[in-house]
């Protein structure tokens, strides 16, 4: 079955728009419930971003130009922006020039409404936005503005709110915001699609197109036909520009092409995995100009982009290795967030990232969220499920001392999330997952939905027809984790057919967070687990040496009355080996039982039997 169905979703989303909290966290505008990384923005403030506009001011005095050089913290510096005089004389510069106007002056304006926000410490509020919309009615970019302006507009506009959408919205607000967006893009398309390009494009200015118009879609905005061909046309210019880009605006830009991921526009963005393929090398290049915020938002970003399908290259491991020491090397730089946000990352990155790697990380970090008594909901849902899937991998190779140390921070983490009473089902699954590992009382209940792929049924009717007897149960969901493809009650037996979503990438080798964490709680259910990477079933001969491996194995537990079988303990990269010989000789698929500390007497049969990978392919 192509589903994960053992971890979060991963739908944490941070609006990071600049603003500092007391809590430390931006605040979420996400249409989701969830906040994963926060974004460093570039300020566009032309005063201070080598690049951007270098506005000339409006003869005599206006109140955009006297709010761009002082202090903007009060009701009536916002009262300054909203006078009809200031849109009046944006209307009298760009009729004067007509299409010789560069759209300087009303850059200048957004930036305005940007420095205002960004003294208040946050974005404009519903009644702040709905008094500046009627101005804005006759807002409207053309195509003779020049890069500089298109950039600064977009990016201070959508950084200071002025494009989020409040609920309720009011009609002629949403409106007035379309049409300026519709100019907006098309300006920005036209740029983007002049031969030969002009000359003013630059890195900063596509990063921080891209990082706005992903902002958009994450806060909810519809993805229209022109913000797609905008942002296809800005993704060209990132695979043409690519040396030109710092630290920052790689972080930047692959945290929205990750958001672009999120929100389903892999599939109808063209250029995207270019620009992907693209920016990877230079993770590893410019690795030791990463502050926190750059290592939280990349890992983040790497994470949901395989989780979303992007393949497992060479470049994408070697960005993974590069970001993973500088976690342990800043470990004191981190903020709550951010450390939520890397639990979260490394722990959905799953055998990607080397075992020993993960819980030198965790243990330098989780114990910081543990500490934190004023940590966001989401957060301690985040923390908690990476700290499971950390527990997780340790419990599939050994009982070790770490995990009960992880368990500690889970049972904290698993209360202070019962204590806020979460009342959506991603963050109930999550205290459902902890309480069973942990062997405490769970009163909440999930219901899961179904759905049986046509490889799985034809797999179990063939199953079925081969051994007659056998009882063969679909989609049951044990002890409240979710459901199972198949299972063999009889004999405690999980049969679980694993599509490309349970593997790092889709590689059908390295699984997956999600994957580990529901082998591992089934485990400790008291199941044992076969894994059928979904590639093994794509022909009848496959098909058959898998159903005939699965004999053996039910042979095997009715010669031993049903008592389940249990794996050797494995270092770290090791593969699994049971301590059946005659299934290990025969199977090519991944069998998993109970963990337990290895015997002298399966220590002297080690050396006999020849390892295998944790899973392959079937022979031809």
């Amino acid at each position: 079955m192509d589903r994960s169905s053992a971890g979060i979703s991963g739908q944490y989303a941070t609006s990071d728009n600049g603003y500092h909290q007391p809590n430390g966290h931006a605040p979420s505008s996400r249409r989701g419930r969830y906040r994963h990384a926060t974004v460093r923005q570039q300020d566009s403030h032309p005063c201070s971003t080598p690049g951007c506009n270098e506005f000339h001011p409006f003869s005599g005095t206006h109140p955009s130009q006297y709010l761009m050089h002082r202090s903007v913290n009060s009701a009536q510096d916002f009262n300054a922006l909203i006078k009809p005089e200031v849109m009046a004389g944006l209307a009298r510069k760009s009729n004067r020039f007509g299409h010789r106007y560069d759209g300087r002056n009303h850059g200048q304006y957004a930036s305005s409404i940007k420095k205002y926000t960004s003294a208040a410490k946050r974005p404009l509020n519903q009644t702040e936005q709905s008094q500046l919309m009627p101005l804005l009615q006759n807002f409207a970019a053309t195509r003779s503005w020049n890069w500089r302006s298109l950039t600064t507009t977009f990016h201070s506009l959508t950084s200071a709110g002025v494009f989020t959408l409040h609920k309720p919205m009011d009609a002629r607000v949403k409106l007035t915001q379309a049409n300026l967006l519709s100019t907006l893009f098309d300006s920005i398309i036209f740029n983007c699609n002049q031969k030969p390009p002009p000359r003013d494009i630059d890195a900063q200015g596509v990063a921080n197109l891209l990082w706005a118009m992903a902002k958009l879609v994450d806060n909810g905005l519809e993805p229209t036909a022109e913000l797609k061909k905008a942002v296809a046309a800005l993704l060209h210019h990132v695979s043409a520009k690519k040396d030109q880009f710092n630290a920052q605006a790689i972080a930047n830009l692959l945290w929205a092409m990750a958001k672009l991921v999120d929100n389903e526009q892999k599939q109808t963005t063209p250029g995207l995995n270019e620009a992907v393929a693209a920016l990877l090398p230079l993770v590893n290049a410019q690795k030791d100009q990463f502050i926190p915020q750059h290592i939280t938002n990349l890992l983040w970003a790497m994470a949901k982009l395989v989780d979303h399908g992007q393949e497992q290259t060479q470049e994408l491991n070697e960005a993974v290795a590069a970001l993973l020491p500088l976690v342990n090397a800043q470990k004191d730089q981190f903020i709550p967030q951010h450390i939520a946000n890397l639990l979260w990352a490394m722990a959905k990155l799953g055998e990607l990232v080397e075992l020993n790697v993960v819980t030198s990380s965790f243990e330098s970090l989780v114990y910081r969220i543990s500490e934190n008594p004023q940590l966001p909901q989401q957060d301690i849902s985040m923390s908690l499920w990476g700290v499971m899937v950390c527990c997780a991998r340790l419990s599939l190779v050994s009982n070790t001392n770490k995990n009960n140390v992880l368990e500690k921070h889970m049972d904290d983490l698993l209360t202070r999330l019962d204590n806020a009473s979460p009342d959506n089902e991603e963050d109930q699954s999550i205290m459902i997952m902890a309480a069973i590992w942990l062997g405490r009382p769970c009163l909440v209940v999930r219901h899961y939905q179904t759905a049986i792929s046509k490889t799985q049924a034809e797999f179990r009717n063939r199953l079925q027809s081969s051994i007659p007897s056998l009882k063969i149960e679909e989609e049951k969901s044990l002890n409240s984790l979710p459901p199972v493809d198949l299972l063999l009650p009889d004999h405690n037996v999980v049969i679980e057919i694993q599509g490309p979503s349970h593997y790092v990438g889709g590689d059908f080798k390295t699984r997956n967070g999600s994957t580990l964490l529901k082998i591992a709680l089934l485990q400790k259910s008291g199941f044992e687990v076969i894994e059928i990477p979904v590639n093994q079933l794509w022909s009848p001969d496959s098909i058959k040496r898998c159903i005939d491996q699965i004999k053996i194995r039910v042979d095997i537990l009715e010669q031993r009355h049903g008592s389940v079988p249990h794996t050797q303990t494995r270092g770290a990269g090791e593969p699994y080996v049971t301590d059946d010989k005659g299934w290990q000789d025969h199977c090519d698929l991944t069998t998993e039982g109970h963990s337990e500390e290895q015997t002298g007497k399966s220590k002297s049969r080690k050396k006999k039997r020849k390892k295998r990978p944790v899973t392959s392919s079937l022979p031809s």
